[in-house]
């Protein structure tokens, strides 16, 4: 487990699986948020002092997204923690409108965009303190690629990717909840052969982590799925509407 810091906010990766991830957020040291099923690394922190701990956030209802959701709150009953994220999360007590803000702690300030696709109570996180801009994304987003359409429609994913989350400013750096870019990149270089997509190879193939090291801006570069109004990508996928080549992306990627 590596801090990567920001000025101010830190967040610290856990590796749940081989590639599962799981996120503290920390400012000063003092405020956390978490994502789920992270009950022995907390408990250790808590007890030592470490951390003030303040709320679970979801980005989802999957299990290995909120599937510890009842095992945290039962560990730590005298915190009173709100779990803030989508309906159908476990034990959810709070779900923020789409674009309502909120804050962590002091400092951090959270806006909630839903995005139903993956599943229909998505909600990515976007966080910031001062000029330090974060988006945790589920199964949305991943770099270089995005999650299965589960819940949803190739139109419900076109509108996730590329206008709620491609409209946030292109240095913020992106969270996913799966390590997934070393596949994502195999499925990239079918269809799109730039600059972009090779040197995304390049650092997945020498980095076994790929989370907070890419932005809103790198993934409008090489991610197909934010680039349906490329001519390449509509020539590799014979369509041209935006939702269509969405559609055929997804279909390529699975039949992969």
């Amino acid at each position: 487990m590596k801090l990567r810091r920001m000025q101010s906010l830190l967040i610290l990766p856990i590796l749940l699986s081989k590639l599962r991830e799981s996120y503290f957020i920390f400012r000063s040291f003092i405020n956390l948020v978490l994502k789920q099923r992270v009950t022995p690394v907390l408990k250790d922190a808590i007890d030592s002092g470490k951390i003030n701990l303040t709320a679970i956030i979801n980005t989802h209802h999957h299990w290995d997204h909120a599937g510890g959701n009842d095992k945290i709150l039962s560990e730590f009953k005298a915190l009173k923690l709100p779990v803030i994220g989508g309906k159908d999360c476990e034990s959810v007590s709070r779900t923020p409108k789409h674009e309502e803000i909120f804050q962590i702690g002091q400092k951090i300030s959270v806006k909630a965009l839903h995005t139903p696709c993956h599943t229909q109570d998505s909600i990515c996180w976007l966080m910031e303190d001062g000029d330090e801009k974060v988006v945790f994304t589920g199964d949305t987003l991943f770099i270089g690629g995005c999650g299965r359409f589960f819940e949803g429609t190739p139109a419900e994913m076109h509108t996730a990717l590329n206008k709620t989350l491609a409209g946030l400013p292109d240095d913020t750096k992106v969270y996913p909840g799966h390590e997934y870019t070393k596949q994502n990149v195999k499925f990239l270089v079918t269809v799109l052969q730039t600059e972009p997509v090779k040197k995304l190879q390049s650092f997945a193939e020498n980095n076994k982590q790929t989370q907070g090291k890419f932005t809103i801006g790198d993934e409008k570069e090489y991610n197909a799925f934010m680039r349906v109004d490329d001519p390449t990508i509509q020539k590799a996928t014979g369509k041209t509407d935006p939702v269509e080549v969405m559609a055929k992306l997804r279909e390529m990627k699975n039949n992969m």
